[in-house]
């Protein structure tokens, strides 16, 4: 079941913790996250070249914003930076909306926009072994600088995604006690998702990995990483399993669709001792086409709040 693809590997970076890869259509570049590094990276495709930003604090998604910028989803809260320019440093602009955590110890996870535009993230407990089930999901209402409670009890928040239409909105949990990936029924006027119910279960003795990140294709078909599995899996809308492909890491993180014609499937990863490549980010040639990935949209007191600031706190 499990099978191979023509693999390339982007730079020689090892990250911490790789997530977040998403692909920026009009740069033709991708940008990703290093949640433990503090470190924001952007790989241009046309140059081959690699950038790096230092952040202030741990960055575990971050959304492209319409109006230019990136919204990061951090420690304390969302932040709208400037768009970084490569060897200049990065500026925020302002805070969209702070976090109140359940405990301490707690920052933000994977999150993604939905088809119209709504940037969602999820938070958890730094120290994985705690297994304390106080994170949440969250919509962003910046034009009331909030944060929506969509869910709740989760422990690793992961594997947002969103059907073709949109309509459906997938969720996993990727702790050890939990590999679990839901599905819900979501509203897209309203942004709110539900009907939860059971997508996929990945139980240790499947060997398919927790779930982590994930991306949807234009078939409507799920892709999520397999962590401690090696693989990345593709999953149909019914929630069978079409097709595993082995990636030569054993934690793959999050995968994104991107390239010139979206049929690249890149994929970032944990860096662990004594394996050279974990840690680097793949290009796959997996044969299927993805989606063009959502921009945040910023309510217009907002987006012309951060132009008229022009400052902010250097990072």
């Amino acid at each position: 079941m499990t099978g191979t693809v023509s693999l390339e590997r982007i730079g020689e970076m090892r990250c911490g913790v790789g997530e977040c890869p998403i692909w920026h259509a009009s740069e033709a570049a991708l940008y990703w996250t290093d949640i433990v590094e503090r470190t924001l990276w952007r790989w241009d495709a046309s140059t081959d070249r690699t950038h790096a930003w230092t952040l202030p604090e741990m960055a575990g998604s971050f959304a492209l914003v319409a109006e230019g910028g990136l919204a990061l989803a951090m420690e304390t809260g969302i932040y709208l930076m400037q768009h970084p320019e490569p060897g200049a440093p990065i500026v925020s602009e302002e805070c969209l909306a702070m976090v109140s955590h359940a405990s301490e110890g707690m920052r933000f996870n994977d999150g993604r926009c939905d088809r119209q535009g709504r940037f969602l993230a999820g938070t958890m407990v730094c120290d994985n072994a705690l297994a304390r089930a106080h994170g949440r999901l969250y919509r962003l209402d910046a034009g009331r600088r909030k944060l929506q409670t969509l869910c709740d009890g989760l422990i690793v928040p992961n594997g947002l995604a969103f059907s073709p239409d949109g309509r459906t909105m997938y969720m996993s949990d990727s702790h050890p006690s939990r590999r679990i990936i839901w599905s819900f029924d979501y509203d897209v006027d309203d942004g709110v998702p539900h009907g939860q119910r059971v997508f996929v279960e990945m139980p240790e003795q499947a060997g398919l990995g927790r779930p982590d990140g994930a991306a949807v294709d234009a078939d409507g078909c799920y892709w999520i990483c397999g962590n401690d599995g090696g693989v990345v899996h593709r999953f149909t809308p019914a929630g069978e399993l079409a097709r595993s492909i082995a990636v030569p890491v054993a934690k793959p993180a999050m995968c994104a669709f991107g390239g010139a014609r979206l049929d690249t499937l890149f994929v970032t990863s944990i860096r662990l001792d004594g394996d050279p490549l974990s840690g680097a980010t793949f290009a796959l040639d997996v044969g299927v086409k993805g989606l063009p990935e959502p921009m945040l949209r910023l309510p217009d007191e907002v987006s012309e709040a951060g132009r008229r600031q022009g400052g902010g706190r250097k990072m």
